[in-house]
């Protein structure tokens, strides 16, 4: 999404957002039914690695990473599953919006809706926060529609991420 802001190449190198550590589970990509289909009908992809389940009258999945940690160490990371060695092998369709707008993230604050940026990103860190912020004011509409559309995509807020 910020790919206009942030070089492919610094993200291609930097990998952080497809790895997690057990203390950031709750940043694993939501896969909306579309993506969902999208991936089954994806022969190169195994899409038994997500965890689809419906709520709410949404089909939704995440994927289970337990078995990938390795240690007890909590800051140890588990991979993606659709991480390959030159990044994620997911296509558009098959991409959850989490992935497509990091390292924004819709958020639900004091019952209202908000943009925020992910503050462990070190490529957006290296930008100015207000060239961000002017960005995201261009596309704040089509963020908040498709999150009032997907429910299920809002994170609860945290307040070490800075509203855009």
């Amino acid at each position: 999404m910020l790919s206009k802001k942030k070089k492919k190449e610094d993200c291609a190198s930097c990998r952080f957002c497809c790895a997690f550590k057990r203390t950031s589970l709750w940043e694993v990509p939501v896969f909306t039914k579309e993506n969902i289909e999208s991936i089954k009908q994806d022969p190169d992809l195994d899409s038994s690695v997500l965890n689809v389940t419906e709520s709410d009258g949404y089909i939704k999945a995440t994927y289970d990473l337990s078995s990938n940690y390795k240690t007890g160490d909590p800051n140890e990371e588990a991979p993606c599953p659709y991480l390959g060695k030159n990044g994620c092998i997911l296509s558009d369709s098959e991409k959850p919006w989490d992935c497509k707008i990091w390292p924004l993230r819709v958020m639900n604050k004091d019952n209202e809706k908000v943009i925020a940026l992910t503050p462990t990103c070190t490529s957006i860190n290296k930008l100015e926060l207000k060239d961000v912020k002017d960005y995201v004011d261009g596309i704040r509409d089509d963020l908040l529609e498709y999150a009032l559309e997907h429910p299920f995509l809002i994170k609860e807020y945290r307040s070490d991420f800075p509203i855009v």
